[in-house]
């Protein structure tokens, strides 16, 4: 399995304030939403690689329902 890929990312104070809200507001970190948000640019702009795999979930298991 191939491992994630690491970049460094300058944003303005005021960009990365407003993801870190959005992100708050959705449970994610600013880091997930970062992907998400990429992730939707390049779909929305043909450009989705077909061989990217899904993101990972995160946060608790569901509930076993037995």
């Amino acid at each position: 399995m191939a491992e994630r890929k690491q970049i460094l990312l300058r944003l303005d104070p005021a960009v990365h304030e407003a993801l870190s809200r959005w992100a708050a507001d959705e449970l994610r970190s600013v880091n997930a939403q970062i992907e998400i948000v990429l992730r939707r640019a390049l779909s929305e702009a043909g450009r989705a690689p077909t061989s990217a795999r899904p993101l990972p979930r995160r946060g608790r298991p569901p509930k076993d329902p037995g």
